[in-house]
């Protein structure tokens, strides 16, 4: 059900909207709900490889898809007519954005400023959403972090990740372009790439719980995070079409949180697994870029749309189970 705060399904109907990275995750989420509220959908991923882009998240909806990345001239075509535009494109794992600092810059800032661009272009009045992360803010200096918190990234990829953010910021205020930015949290969910080791530490855990695996917490486990069931995700950027949040930067976030410890413990009772929990030492290269516990404060995008995650960690990793014990390809 949508989170008070989302805009009706029916505001969605009727209107062309280009969701970028699609493909992925969060992308086809939010795809399959558009679809869903009857709007004309059109797709653009590059689908990079590992970076979790499938086409198979979306191979049951009628919807446009073209393979390019969002600075590709070929856009202009998908965004002359656009209504919204849910900008979610990006790399997102921040051990590649070390070994490859180039590349990530080009997919998080450079190919978003070539589309803010073409958009002053042809579209400047399509309404535009940007996903940001809250790893913009690198370690925290106090807990809650809210939106006024300094922003010190501790990796390239949150360098990144901000880099983009402000892009969006530039043309929404110079250009007076209807933009809005969203921090996310940690999100989990159908549609997750689960096979990789490198795109946050939630779908490795569902893929050990699930395959009966030992999780491995690095260090002793106490480190706390909040976590975001997808659809909660997906009520967030729809509420941030509303004109309330032109021109603004939003967290989203859960306002509980855990240990590391418990997250694995839920993950494990919710998939019904005979895994266990082990700690050990930090490997070098994830250490050297953590940014130990973290918790979001989201009363901003509260007060301002009305919007709260309302999934707790049990019901979102139960139904997460339920989604990928249906499709097993998602494991292989």
């Amino acid at each position: 059900m949508p989170t008070t705060g989302s805009p009706s399904a029916a505001a969605f109907a009727d209107r062309l909207c280009v969701v970028t990275g699609g493909l992925g995750f969060i992308g086809s989420n939010l795809v399959h709900r558009l679809v869903q509220a009857g709007a004309v959908v059109r797709v653009i991923d590059a689908l990079v490889p590992d970076h979790g882009g499938d086409v198979r998240n979306v191979d049951d909806l009628d919807i446009d898809v073209e393979i390019c990345e969002i600075g590709d001239p070929k856009m202009q075509t998908a965004l002359v007519e656009a209504d919204t535009v849910f900008n979610l494109a990006g790399q997102v794992s921040h051990t590649a954005s070390m070994r490859d600092p180039e590349r990530d810059l080009h997919l998080n800032a450079v190919t978003h400023a070539r589309l803010l661009q073409m958009l002053r272009d042809v579209r400047p009045q399509a309404r535009v959403v940007h996903l940001s992360t809250r790893q913009v803010y690198g370690r925290a200096v106090h807990v809650p972090v809210d939106e006024s918190h300094p922003t010190h990234p501790v990796d390239v990829n949150g360098a990144s990740k901000l880099a983009g953010e402000q892009l969006h910021m530039v043309y929404a205020h110079a250009y007076s372009m209807p933009i809005t930015s969203l921090r996310l949290t940690n999100v989990y969910g159908p549609r997750q790439r689960l096979t990789s080791d490198e795109l946050g530490f939630l779908p490795v855990f569902v893929r050990k719980a699930l395959g009966n695996h030992t999780i491995e917490l690095f260090g002793d486990g106490s480190q706390r995070r909040d976590c975001l069931y997808v659809d909660d995700v997906v009520d967030a950027i729809l509420a941030a079409t509303d004109d309330r949040a032109i021109g603004r930067v939003f967290n989203v976030g859960n306002d509980i949180d855990h240990s590391l410890a418990e997250i694995a413990r839920i993950v494990i009772d919710s998939t019904a697994s005979t895994a266990d929990v082990r700690c050990r030492d930090w490997p070098t290269d994830n250490q050297r870029i953590d940014i130990g516990s973290f918790h979001s404060d989201s009363r901003a995008i509260a007060a301002a749309l009305g919007w709260h995650a309302t999934t707790n960690l049990d019901d979102g990793m139960r139904r997460t189970a339920s989604f990928y014990r249906g499709r097993p390809w998602y494991l292989s």
